[in-house]
């Protein structure tokens, strides 16, 4: 059996596998919570080795211990601390297969001709730079590796469509998407995809009586990191319950 055919085979095998992760080593930054610590749940309980990254020790740590990972205190915003959240992967299993750059806050609110800017350099160091310090990490040891990666940033509905967010925040989110972009551009000859998700919210939505929830975007983000998405890069994932697509307060018109 050459090479190829032994590498298609284990890649159906994944597919197949009711475990979609099995053997994979994920980094979490802001995993301790909310959309970060659902997917580590859903990321172990498909077979993934998890290290939830977070300031929220207490809350990580006791996460971690649940789902058999590791964590690590890191402040996205500080490019060290990134990089030895990376390490800790590295250290812990010998590889490092799915960034999910997750950390973020929501920010401040206001009028553009109110902005605070010490208070947008703040977000944009955890938002954005955060980002850029998840993809260069883990980039740089997918590479390394030789075995590829996927790397999986969060965005937002904000960066879609106008007035869901603060100027900074919606700012911050955008720029991830054209990030995203552009380093799947230049990683994809290593065979490293990545992606980016929009998760919108509870409220808002074309389905009827159903809200966002953590699940869905836990598993689009599984999704995302899984060898199901093999030829997926450089994507936005909205996961919104087509809020963002369609204006439903004339769905009326279809009425017979």
């Amino acid at each position: 059996m050459d090479n190829n055919t032994s590498d298609t085979k284990d890649t159906l095998v994944q597919i197949l596998s009711p475990q979609r992760l099995r053997g994979k080593v994920a980094v979490i930054t802001g995993g301790a919570r909310g959309i970060g610590a659902a997917t580590a749940r859903v990321f172990a309980e498909n077979g993934a080795h998890v290290v939830i990254a977070d300031i929220l020790n207490e809350v990580g740590t006791s996460l971690a211990e649940s789902i058999g990972g590791r964590y690590i205190q890191c402040d996205v915003s500080k490019e060290e601390e990134v990089e030895s959240a990376v390490k800790v992967a590295v250290e812990w299993k010998g590889r490092l297969d799915i960034m999910f750059n997750n950390a973020g806050i929501a920010g401040f609110g206001g009028s553009i001709t109110n902005i605070r800017m010490d208070q947008m350099m703040t977000l944009l160091a955890i938002n954005l730079h955060g980002v850029v310090h998840g993809i260069k990490h883990a980039a740089r040891t997918m590479i390394a590796g030789k075995r590829g990666g996927t790397i999986i940033c969060s965005s937002s509905s904000a960066a879609i469509m106008g007035g869901l967010a603060s100027h900074s925040y919606t700012m911050s989110k955008e720029a991830i998407l054209g990030l995203a972009r552009s380093t799947a551009c230049e990683l994809g000859v290593h065979g490293i995809r990545v992606n980016c998700i929009s998760p919108h919210g509870e409220r808002g939505s074309l389905l009827r009586g159903r809200g966002g929830r953590l699940e869905d975007v836990a598993q689009a983000v599984l999704f995302l990191a899984s060898d199901e998405s093999g030829f997926v890069t450089g994507h936005n994932l909205v996961i919104d319950g087509g809020y963002t697509s369609a204006f439903s307060q004339m769905s009326f018109i279809y009425n017979d």
